[in-house]
């Protein structure tokens, strides 16, 4: 737990898409700030960033940069975070890290506030926030496994430009901006263009034949809902959408799950909105999430080819819940107590 007073706080990574949505959450949700510094690697260093009232300089991260801190809300990749965790360690920060350096490790806590949050109270000084896709999923998984154990979830991805940065997401406009003109679209940023196109997630593929980001759905989700044997396959594709992320989900529990029961449930849980209008064919978009915390959950139906089965679809914002909001959240759990 942080001690009862405000705090110091260090962004790691305050020039990316992630980090300025950090800055603006923090904002936002009143956390306790005494004093803020914006960290970033040499070539963002000297910018100004505008921020409650002030402009603020982003400075190169260095051990003079982070001494005194109290929390680094660290976005800026696995490299850096590796590179800094053990000086944070020895300055007494806690590091709340949204790369995936650190999340499979046995002794740092991968938390979802609204699924995990006992686990953020265990760290040592480092507390890992999940990949986005996972952290969407395990809000949808997790008060249902809460009634009945699931045996198998089956998930594809509809993943947005903002899953690549901020420079994906500009790339994203000016080509779509091309091919509306009657040119050919180049990407430089993704390794094809995403303007009026898809393609199946670009991270490295492993032995299996699964990218590393199916892979981390997979090892995440296990780890969140404290489920180490779960039966998940993941499919993950990039789609021409800016910054919300959706997913078809399908999940076999270990028997019969009433549809009424499930929706009950889902529009009880915390971080959940349910959107779910048959009579209008009426269900979650990216556009009803965007810039927006809670996860839409929808069109929950009974699977048709296996009685123990439901399906659903979900929409959430990548930078905000999938990313930024949920870091900030588990930084609000080491708050004290009012």
């Amino acid at each position: 737990m942080f001690a009862d007073r405000p705090l110091s706080i260090a962004v790691l990574g305050a020039s990316g898409a992630v980090g300025h949505e950090l800055l603006s959450l923090l904002h936002q949700r009143n956390f306790p700030i005494h004093e803020i510094r914006l960290l970033a690697s040499a070539r963002s260093a000297g910018s100004v960033v505008h921020w409650n009232g002030a402009n603020i300089k982003i400075q190169e991260v260095s051990e003079a940069s982070l001494d005194g801190v109290d929390l680094v809300l660290a976005s800026a990749g696995g490299s850096v975070s590796r590179q800094w965790r053990e000086y944070i360690h020895s300055v007494g920060a806690v590091m709340i890290d949204n790369s995936s350096a650190f999340r499979m490790d046995a002794d740092v806590p991968l938390v979802v506030p609204e699924v995990n949050s006992e686990d953020a109270l265990k760290h040592e000084g480092l507390i890992a926030n999940p990949n986005c896709t996972t952290i969407l999923l395990a809000l949808a998984l997790a008060p249902l496994a809460k009634r009945i154990p699931i045996r198998r979830v089956v998930v594809s991805t509809y993943q947005s430009a903002s899953g690549a940065g901020a420079r994906a997401m500009e790339e994203l406009k000016r080509l779509s901006q091309e091919v509306l003109a009657g040119r050919t679209p180049k990407s430089e940023v993704l390794p094809y263009s995403l303007a009026f196109n898809l393609f199946l997630h670009d991270s490295p593929l492993q032995s299996n034949c699964y990218c590393e980001e199916e892979m981390k759905m997979v090892n995440e989700t296990r780890k969140i809902l404290g489920i180490p044997n779960l039966l998940l396959s993941a499919t993950c594709v990039r789609v021409p959408v800016l910054r919300a992320h959706s997913e078809s989900v399908n999940i076999e529990f270990e028997k019969p799950f009433p549809v009424e029961l499930a929706n009950e449930l889902l529009n009880a849980a915390p971080g959940v909105e349910l959107i779910d209008d048959h009579q209008s064919n009426r269900f979650p978009m990216p556009t009803d999430v965007t810039g927006r915390d809670p996860v839409a959950i929808g069109r929950v139906r009974q699977d048709i080819s296996d009685v123990n089965s439901l399906e659903l679809w979900l929409c959430g914002d990548q930078i905000r819940k999938g990313a930024a909001l949920n870091a900030i959240q588990i930084a609000e759990l080491l708050l004290p107590v009012k």
